[in-house]
This record gives structure tokens, C-alpha cells and sequence, in this order.
């Protein structure tokens, strides 16, 4: 019988890079003779039953290894795939039920990993550099009015990003400082205080922050760069400089960035920095490991750590935030990734709309509540400056987001599939979500800049065979209903828009 093999490389530094996801298919037996390919995973079927198997490589993205090596070797004549040893572990997991049971079982290894904690994964973060002020607006009074904000909107975590901190670095170009030496990842040999709180932007320290954030419901935190010199040689004075914050101010969520892990050494070192701070705040920091540049763990190099933050999109001319940008690579990644691992930005729709032009897919032709909906099933990112929202903006991300922390529980603890169409400004495309009680979910939809009002999406591969009683909207605009058990029927009255549906 023939078996497909399927070939995912998945692409990090997002910086650079716009299309994270190349896949490869091929048919065997063939008259390819052997060949070695270098992947993140390896999806063997067998083309008949939808069974199959399918394999994960538990390092760095090909192109970002510190040590290279192929991962298997493939001959079609002789139907041999042999899973080749390149000083990373590598998973096999078996499924049936074809693409629903691939996707399925890497999730479930993926939570085995790291299991999904409500409270502490999925959660909507807020950080305002992506409105591209950099840090020239850090400072203590600026960051009272965020918290203020993020407590209107329903923000689980405020984050400050680079500017915090008594030195700058390379980022923070707003505000260079006299005698201004640009850090990037040699810290500690700048200046051992480097890590000092900025006195004159927070003089009364961070505490009256933590506090009032804490007050209104929120956890507060912070962005870091762990030092990179000589492979990572001050690990432990990084390891323990965090460990100090989050001891005596309990902060505990942070963005880690500006990494620079070229060596195995280098690797292991920061997995040790990471493994100490786990340790001793008993699982409860939780880290956003930055992936839009630089040599880093990846997706699959530190599954463990926390979520990924994917995308540095902003409203300026070489980095701009193109919605649907955002919701391809999302549903692309999440054909291996568990979404849930994914933080995903959403910006403010008003800022800088002279960059758009006449685009027919820039983010003010979108209904606002539609941004926040790209991010649903993953850890939504407010990309932004909240205290300048607008109101009628504000107004149409409060119920939805009032829902979806609702919701977000069962949503998250489900397994996630990629449905509809690829995604490419023009296409019917989503999500959807089965529960783990095996009860229903939820679907996810969003109707691009098309023509076509209504779209069926066949529920029964990704429902495990079971019928579907009932659907309710419980968001979005437009109108929903099964038909045989097995399909759901909506309609979406207006382009660039979305239908959420609760599935019983």
C-alpha cells in the first residue's frame, strides 16, 4: 500500500521571515533513492487507513541549530525511513483518523510536556512597544494609565519591555542616555548594575505597580535579555537576578529576548537557566521566549518554558501589521504547534493609518473585535499603547474579550485544529476546538475579503465521528446551524469579519 510522507519545517526569527511553515509530500514507494532531509517533523500515513505515524524533533528549527545533522534518511525504492541521531531527542508518536489524529496526537504530546494550567496559559497579555513608541514613554505615571486600561479591557498581565532598566540597549533608540553604550546580550560587562531600575523613570521603584496592578486583578511583568557572552558564562547571575524579582516583588512573568545561543554549550546553559528558575519558584514563572530573531530554542527546543512569542509586527513601514498576516502564520504553525503555546498580537486599528493606503486587508477595514478573534484560540498579545485607544474601540473589545475569558478554559483545554481554507486574505478559514469531555467546542471562523457570504465546514473528522446537537453564536456577527449532524452552515453578512459558535 502506498504511505505518504509529509515533510514540516518550521521557520523561526519572524523578524525576517513571513511564511513560517514549508511542507513537503511525498509518495512511497518511488524512484527516489535515498536522501536525508533535515525537518521538525516527519509524518509517515499509510494512505488507505489514515494511520500512521509521526515523528518530532525536540530541538532549534533546522536553520537555527547549534548542531547540525540531519534527521532521517529516506529511501523510495526500498520504503525505508530510518530516524537518524544528530544530538537532539527525537518523539514518535502513532495515530489513527488521518489528519485530525496527526494534529491531535503532537498536541497531546505537547501538553504532556507542558500541561495546559488555566490561569496561567492562554492568558491576554499587554505590552506597548508594538506602537512603536519604543521606550520613550516608560515611566511610572505612563504605566499607572496602562494598568488602568488593562483593567477596563480585562488584561491578565501587564509587561513593561525594554526601557525599565537603569542602562539602555540597542532597542531603546528613543532615549539614548550620555556616554549611551548600545548592550545587546553583554550586560554585565557594561555595567554590573545594568539591571538597576531606572530611578528617574520609577523612583519609587517597581512596587507601587506590582501592587496597584495586582489590586485591579493583574500580574505584572517585565522583559530581560539574558546575557550572552562567552556561551551564556553569567547564566546564573541572570538565573538569580530574576529569581530576586520575583522573590521580593512577585513578578513572575517575563519576555526573554535578545538571546544568542550558537554552541551546545550555549544551549545547555541557558536549559539550566531556565530548570533553576522553575525550580525554585515551584513552576510558577512562567517565560515568553522571543523567537523573532537572533539563534533560539524555537519551538520545540524549551516546550516546557512557556508561551513563544512569534511576531514583532508594527504600524511602520518594514515591519507592518497586516492582519491577515497574522492569521495565516497562526493557523499555519498550528498544524504541528499548540496554539495555545503561540502569543499572538493584535494592534491598535486607528494608529498610523497613512502606512495602509487604499489596502483593502489593512487593520481599520476589519472590525475591531475581529483583531482580538484572530488571537482567540492562542495567548492573545495587546500589541499597544492601551490608555490611547480610542473608545468606540475599547467598546468593541470589552464584550468579546468578557466572553472569551469566559470560555477560554474549555476553548484552550481542547484539542485545536486548523479548519477551512488557507488563509491568505481572500479565503474562509478558522478554528475549531474540541473538547476534552468529548461534549462539543467551539468554532472559529473568519470570512476574508470574499464574495462568498456562507460557507459549510464538515465537523465530523474533527468531532471524532460524533454528532452535533445544537450551535449557538456566542460571538462575531452573523448566523449558524447544523445540518445532519455533521455540518455547520454559517453566514457571515460582511467581508473581513468572523462567526464564533458554541457547539453542543
Amino acid at each position: 500500500m502506498p504511505v505518504r510522507v509529509t515533510e514540516w519545517t518550521l521557520l523561526d526569527a519572524t523578524d525576517g521571515r513571513d511564511d513560517l511553515v514549508v511542507r513537503m509530500s511525498r509518495i512511497l514507494p518511488s524512484a527516489q533513492r535515498k536522501m536525508t532531509v533535515s525537518v521538525t517533523s516527519l509524518d509517515v500515513r499509510d494512505v488507505a487507513t489514515g494511520d500512521g505515524r509521526v515523528y518530532l524533533r525536540l530541538a532549534p528549527m533546522p536553520s537555527s541549530r547549534p548542531q547540525k545533522g540531519p534527521d532521517f534518511e529516506i529511501d523510495g525504492t526500498e520504503m525505508r525511513i530510518v530516524p537518524l541521531t544528530n544530538g537532539y531527542p527525537l518523539v514518535e508518536l502513532p495515530y489513527r483518523g488521518g489528519e485530525a489524529g496527526r494534529i491531535a496526537a503532537l498536541q497531546a504530546y505537547q501538553r504532556k510536556v507542558r500541561p495546559y494550567r488555566p490561569g496561567r496559559d492562554g492568558v491576554l497579555l499587554s505590552n506597548t512597544w508594538g506602537d512603536n513608541n519604543g521606550d520613550a514613554r516608560i515611566n511610572a505615571a505612563f504605566m499607572a494609565k496602562e494598568i488602568a486600561a488593562g483593567a477596563e479591557l480585562g488584561v491578565d498581565v501587564i509587561q513593561v519591555d525594554d526601557g525599565w532598566q537603569r542602562w539602555r540597549t540597542q532597542n531603546t533608540w528613543k532615549t539614548p542616555l550620555p556616554g549611551f553604550a548600545k548592550a545587546w546580550g553583554n550586560y554585565w560587562d557594561t555595567d554590573p548594575r545594568f539591571w538597576d531600575v531606572d530611578t528617574e523613570r520609577f523612583p519609587d521603584g517597581l512596587k507601587p505597580l506590582v501592587e496597584a496592578a495586582a489590586a485591579k486583578g493583574i500580574v505584572f511583568g517585565l522583559w530581560f535579555g539574558p546575557d550572552s557572552s562567552d556561551e551564556l558564562k553569567y547564566w546564573e547571575r541572570d538565573a538569580e537576578f530574576l529569581l530576586g524579582l520575583y522573590r521580593n516583588l512577585g513578578i513572575r512573568y517575563f519576555k526573554i529576548d535578545s538571546l544568542k545561543i550558537q554552541t551546545p554549550v550555549a544551549l545547555a546553559r541557558n536549559r539550566r537557566f531556565f530548570s533553576r528558575m522553575l525550580e525554585e519558584s515551584g513552576g510558577e514563572m512562567v517565560f515568553d521566549l522571543d523567537c523573532t530573531a537572533g539563534v533560539r530554542p524555537g519551538y520545540f527546543g524549551m516546550m516546557d518554558i512557556g508561551p513563544l512569542f512569534l511576531e514583532n509586527r508594527y504600524p511602520r513601514k518594514h515591519k507592518i501589521y497586516r492582519p491577515h498576516m497574522t492569521l495565516r502564520n497562526l493557523w499555519s504553525l498550528a498544524h504541528v504547534v499548540d496554539p495555545v503555546r503561540l502569543r499572538i498580537e493584535f494592534l491598535n486599528p486607528a494608529s498610523h493609518p497613512e502606512l495602509w493606503g487604499d489596502d483593502p486587508l489593512a487593520p481599520s477595514r476589519w472590525p475591531a473585535d475581529a483583531l482580538f478573534a484572530i488571537a482567540m484560540t492562542a495567548s492573545p498579545l495587546a500589541w499597544m499603547e492601551l490608555s490611547e485607544i480610542r473608545p468606540d474601540t475599547m467598546a468593541a473589545w470589552k464584550p468579546l474579550v468578557a466572553t472569551w475569558k469566559a470560555e477560554r478554559a474549555r476553548m484552550h483545554g481542547g484539542t485545536i485544529f486548523p479548519v477551512g481554507e488557507e488563509p491568505d486574505g481572500f479565503a474562509w478559514t478558522g478554528f475549531l476546538s474540541r473538547a476534552a469531555d468529548g461534549k462539543g467546542g467551539y468554532a472559529l471562523l473568519f470570512r476574508e475579503a470574499n464574495d462568498r457570504a456562507s460557507h459549510r465546514l464538515d465537523l465530523q473528522p474533527w468531532m471524532g465521528g460524533n454528532a452535533c446537537r445544537s450551535v449557538r453564536v456566542i460571538g462575531g456577527r452573523g448566523t449558524a446551524s447544523l445540518a445532519d449532524g455533521r455540518f455547520l452552515d454559517v453566514e457571515i453578512p460582511g467581508s473581513l469579519d468572523f462567526i464564533w459558535v458554541k457547539i453542543d
